[in-house]
């Protein structure tokens, strides 16, 4: 069966799922192979952006409730232009121990061991419902998620939604119950234009925006001082909310004032802290910068926030039968957190209480010549069974 692991892996590998593009053709192949395998499916098409895109819920088992959810993402971050590529973003590349192409790490790799733990299950043993879910757009937002999550009640209709998701993004098989929110946002700083050689008649908006840029920074300061020590088992790099000044852009020309500049801001917080509560520290701030530019006081910029998107927190209760399951599976000893954002966020929204384990290493995921590890690919479908096994049979 280990051939049909690495043939759904190089089919998955071959689709250009990346986020901007529609899954449709992707979820369409995963639908028919597990209808093939006697499982109930459904796609729950959406539009993201004027794109087409598809989640897919599978599942089987008897009507009975404390079932599992094991889930994935299909979406892929881009390729194209990335510096560092030598191979074939979109072919399976055998290399002896390592297995390269986009979304072999993250995540193509344990959405193609679901399929495989799939086609071994005996679903008559199933004492609990097992359902699979993947989802579109996890890599922009959790935006596939974000609307499985409260349609999964009228999806499986008579099955009781489970209570318990596996997630299994690339964590080098470490089990994680807790990340932090994810928040995006624009800061854009709106001068006021002319000769370069007349600073005085106009605002330099890049220069409004350096500024800008020191009164977040100073909150960034003051977060990372003030740490919060209960969090620092579970998120030791960072036990604290971060910001991240994304991208910066402004300004048409060295001889001209810029009239505007556009700065992209994106920030972690802890999860047991409102996601909006910095984004409102940051308006306070921004509030306060003055508005003028160091050539004159004579006019002033204007300064506007675009409203934040939110992905939210996860922090799953401990405890659960997952846990046991996942630490006993993986050799595991304790459950931590992770430095990223997933679909669980947006499960817990609807009751579902969520873990993050996978195969894969963080590292490779989003990076040129992604690759996963052979052993660490194989392993995973009888990791995935013997979970099954204790949850669902």
């Amino acid at each position: 069966m280990a051939t049909y692991l690495y043939d759904v892996t190089r089919r998955l590998i071959g689709f250009d799922t990346v986020s901007a593009n529609s899954d449709l053709v992707a979820i369409d192949y995963l639908a028919t192979q597990l209808e093939s395998l006697r499982f109930k499916v459904a796609q729950q098409r959406i539009e993201v952006g004027g794109v087409p895109q598809c989640n897919l819920v599978a599942w089987a088992g008897p009507a009975r409730a404390d079932g599992l959810i094991i889930s994935g993402h299909i979406d892929t971050v881009p390729f194209e232009g990335q510096p560092g590529w030598t191979r074939s973003a979109l072919k399976l590349d055998d290399a002896g121990d390592r297995l390269y192409g986009r979304g072999t790490s993250d995540m193509k790799g344990f959405i193609a061991a679901c399929l495989d733990a799939a086609a071994r299950i005996d679903l008559s043993r199933l004492r609990r419902p097992l359902v699979f879910v993947f989802t579109a757009d996890e890599e922009v937002g959790c935006l596939g998620a974000a609307q499985v999550g409260p349609a999964l009640k009228s999806i499986l209709g008579e099955t009781p939604v489970p209570r318990l998701a596996w997630i299994g993004e690339p964590t080098s098989w470490q089990v994680s119950h807790a990340h932090k929110s994810i928040v995006l946002f624009d800061v854009i700083v709106r001068g006021r234009g002319g000769h370069s050689g007349a600073p005085a008649s106009g605002v330099n908006a890049i220069a409004v925006m350096g500024k800008v840029i020191e009164a977040i920074g100073q909150i960034q300061e003051q977060r990372r001082s003030s740490a919060h020590p209960e969090q620092a088992k579970i998120f030791p790099d960072a036990p604290h909310d971060v910001l991240n000044f994304g991208t910066i852009s402004g300004g048409m020309a060295v001889n001209m004032i810029a009239e505007q500049c556009v700065l992209k801001l994106s920030y972690r917080t802890m999860p047991e802290i409102d996601p909006t509560e910095l984004y409102r520290e940051v308006q306070r701030r921004i509030e306060s910068v003055p508005l003028h530019d160091y050539a004159s006081r004579n006019h002033d910029a204007e300064i506007e926030l675009t409203p934040p998107v939110v992905t939210p927190p996860l922090n799953s209760p401990r405890g659960t039968p997952l846990e046991a399951a996942l630490l006993e599976a993986t050799g595991n000893h304790e459950s931590g957190g992770v430095l990223f954002g997933t679909d669980g966020g947006f499960f817990a929204r609807a009751e579902i209480n969520s873990l993050i384990c996978g195969p894969g290493d963080l590292e490779q995921a989003h990076q040129p010549n992604e690759y996963i590890r052979r052993e660490s690919l194989e392993k995973t479908t009888p990791i995935i069974l013997k979970v099954i096994d204790r949850l669902c049979s």
